[in-house]
């Protein structure tokens, strides 16, 4: 029997689908270090930039997004469509990988569809509660689906199914002995109560126009704010910030130490993708969730419904938040048995291990062939 050391990991686009791609390829190299793991992302997005400085090499396809209205756009989706098919049977050929995983983004539709044209077996990572058109489609020529909610069956194949949680980046395991590293790490004053903000690896405009519309609120009140707003509201932001004198307001684009941040935030305020709320799981923070309405088949809602049905989060809907996201944040952070409430019910929903499980389900794909 050929002995496999081989796979392709494909997707990206956002945090939430890289940052859980470079974990399995850490779980695959430490189960087996001699193992060649190749990415293959989509040109022009985060992938092209967070993988290779995670160490691993990637390759990148012209594919992009199809737009749900009638755009001038989409004239060019079905060429780069067709190219990136033809570039995935040519990376797969070359590569000649034992197994394809794909964890969402625009990537991995080509890529897996090349790899089934190939007969090479695939491996989905499907992240929500309600699973998107393209996994849906995938699904049917894939021979192992991971998913992190109970219940996925009413869109996948029973059989396929490994209830394995979602993986999330490195150092989240347990944070608690990291609060006063994170106090010097972000000049935070330590007798104060601490807020983490959070729109995503790219930001949400709605998270950080409610923090603008209240920084004389934020500034003068006895809590301290940790706020990521993205790279592309870098100016907006700081030119709100700019001259206030408010020095309990922490902004930066992009925070590298999320460890840290979680270690010392007393409430998280996020948006309500998959991987954002596992990791919230993960280091039981009482968190308040205004889902993104500007994602397929409204699945943030879904996922956010999840905690709110278990009275493990708060939800906010966008269209509120200005109003009155940064008044409830202050009310909850000053709140401690709901907060304890919230702290604990969260922390039962916690998949540990994630990647771990994921690595092994692709090596025993890989045994098989």
């Amino acid at each position: 029997m050929k002995q496999f050391n081989r796979i392709i990991i494909s997707g990206g686009g956002t945090g939430g689908h890289i940052f859980p791609a470079v974990a399995i390829a850490n779980a695959l190299k430490l189960q087996h270090p001699d193992i060649e793991i190749l990415f293959v992302g989509a040109l022009g997005r985060m992938e092209m930039e967070k993988v290779p400085a995670a160490g691993y090499q990637i390759k990148g396809l012209p594919i992009a997004g199809f737009q749900r209205r009638l755009t001038v756009k989409n004239v060019s989706f079905f060429y780069k469509l067709a190219k990136s098919l033809w570039m995935a049977r040519r990376i797969v050929r070359e590569f000649q990988p034992d197994v394809v995983v794909g964890v969402g983004g625009y990537a991995s539709g080509p890529m897996l569809r090349a790899a089934g044209w190939a007969g090479v077996p695939t491996l989905i990572q499907e992240q929500n509660s309600y699973a998107g058109v393209t996994n849906k489609l995938l699904a049917k020529k894939a021979q192992t689906i991971c998913v992190a909610y109970d219940g996925m069956e009413r869109f996948f194949q029973a059989e396929k199914l490994v209830v394995t949680g979602n993986p999330v980046r490195q150092g989240l395991e347990d944070v608690t002995d990291k609060r006063d590293e994170a106090i010097d790490f972000f000049g935070l004053d330590s007798k104060k109560k601490t807020i983490l903000l959070i729109g995503g690896s790219l930001g949400a405009r709605t998270l950080n126009r409610s923090v603008i519309k209240h920084l004389e609120t934020i500034g003068r009140s006895e809590v301290q704010f940790i706020w990521q707003t993205g790279k592309i509201y870098s100016s907006e932001t700081s030119l709100a910030l700019q001259n206030t004198g408010f020095d309990n307001i922490k902004r930066s684009d992009f925070i590298t130490r999320m460890d840290l941040a979680y270690a010392v935030a007393d409430v998280v305020i996020s948006r309500a993708g998959a991987i954002s709320i596992s990791e919230l799981c993960l280091v039981k923070k009482p968190s308040i969730l205004v889902p993104s309405p500007n994602v397929a088949e409204d699945h943030q809602t879904k996922n956010a419904l999840a905690l709110v049905n278990k009275n493990a989060a708060i939800l906010i809907r966008d269209v509120e938040a200005e109003n009155k996201l940064i008044d409830e944040a202050l009310r909850l952070v000053n709140d401690i048995e709901q907060c304890r409430v919230l702290s604990e019910n969260i922390g039962k929903l916690a998949k540990t291990k994630a990647a771990d499980t994921i690595a092994s389900e692709v090596i025993k794909l890989a045994k098989k062939r």
